[in-house]
């Protein structure tokens, strides 16, 4: 069994996971670093990637890690809308916060 890849995905997932959580009490700053982690995680998964591959079992826990890391993220997507919305009104000079 190839447990670095799988690591890999797991910890990615858990990044994820970490990410829905700070946006759901809307703590972006987090949001954005735990993305940054993601990014390196998904990096060293590509190096190794090249060096080892999964078996068809694996691949199978694979497909079911990446699906949940998708729903995470169309979640995370869902809450952050209205945070982007609100900054490009901010952007564009027509605010709708009130001070």
């Amino acid at each position: 069994m190839n447990s670095e890849l799988l690591n890999y995905y797991e910890a990615i997932e858990q990044a994820s996971a970490d990410m829905l959580s700070a946006a759901r009490t809307g703590n972006w700053d987090e949001v954005v670093k735990l993305e940054g982690a993601c990014v390196l995680l998904i990096s060293q998964l590509k190096a190794a990637a090249h060096q080892n591959q999964l078996n068809a079992g694996e691949s199978q826990l694979k497909t079911r890690i990446m699906q949940r890391i998708l729903l995470n993220d169309a979640e995370i997507r869902h809450l952050a809308e209205p945070w982007l919305e609100d900054l490009d009104h901010v952007l564009k000079g027509n605010s709708r916060m009130v001070h």
